[in-house]
């Protein structure tokens, strides 16, 4: 009804493979988006500015919690060998379920890896592809990265406290370095492949998106998928950490919004 603002911002829940998948909605643009969060991620976590201020008469914007992350527990997160695989294909279901029959990517960091995988496995369904933080293999130099940021106990104040409030400390803890070792286990193959033999069959129109002083994913992972996908294009900013769509929100949104309007 009219009687709503258009800004308002709804939460529910759809049963998609077995589990209770939590998502956010706002906007009534044609152009269906969904946001894909990162590590423990979720939508409010992780993407409050894109939820409040993209443009809602172009977009409709969806923010969902893969499973065993936000509000999507139960179950219990874990990381088998598929897990970018069966992120993929819930993100892609839960679209589907929500009556959506042709929409856009827009993922960070693992987020932006199942947005990868999503855009090759399913090309009919995905308009526009945007991933940020992404890598589509893991070295040993990540793995030492990764290794950095496993005891949450040593996470800065800001970053730590909402997903702290979210999950109690005890699961994110725990969620934290499972993750650690369920990424690491990637750089044990000879390549560390993650999805690179998939990258070229992303036909969709492509934009990567990194920052300059990205603490967690070296340049050359950005440089790799820009390289795989054909036609794809890569804007480096200068000033870009990890979260450089919270941190520098309006850039990122109207950047975005130009390349996907």
């Amino acid at each position: 009804p009219s009687s709503i603002p258009s800004t308002s911002v709804t939460s529910a829940k759809i049963q998609v493979n077995g589990v209770h998948l939590h998502y956010q909605q706002t906007g009534e643009g044609s152009h269906a988006v969904l946001l894909l969060p990162g590590m423990l991620g979720s939508g409010q976590t992780d993407f409050g500015p894109q939820l409040k201020a993209m443009n809602k008469q172009l977009f409709t914007i969806i923010a969902w919690d893969p499973r065993g992350y936000g509000q999507s527990i139960p179950p219990s997160r874990d990381f088998p060998p598929d897990f970018f695989e069966r992120d993929a294909k819930d993100a892609v279901d839960l679209m589907q379920a929500l009556k959506f029959k042709k929409f856009s990517l827009l993922g960070w960091s693992d987020g932006g890896i199942t947005a990868l995988i999503a855009a090759a496995k399913y090309p009919t369904l995905i308009h526009k592809l945007v991933v940020w933080g992404a890598n589509a293999s893991v070295t040993q130099e990540d793995v030492r990265i990764y290794n950095g940021i496993r005891d949450v106990s040593k996470w800065s104040e800001k970053v730590k406290k909402p997903l702290e409030e979210m999950y109690g400390h005890k699961y994110f803890a725990k969620t934290c370095e499972a993750w650690v070792d369920g990424i690491s286990r990637f750089a044990e193959k000879s390549d560390g492949n993650i999805c690179q033999q998939l990258l070229p069959d992303i036909k969709c129109p492509t934009f990567i998106i990194h920052g300059q002083k990205e603490p967690l994913v070296p340049q050359a992972h950005a440089e790799y998928i820009h390289k795989h996908i054909k036609g794809s294009r890569l804007l480096v900013m200068p000033e870009g950490k990890h979260n450089l769509h919270l941190r520098f929100a309006e850039d990122f949104n109207r950047e975005v919004e130009d390349f996907l309007h």
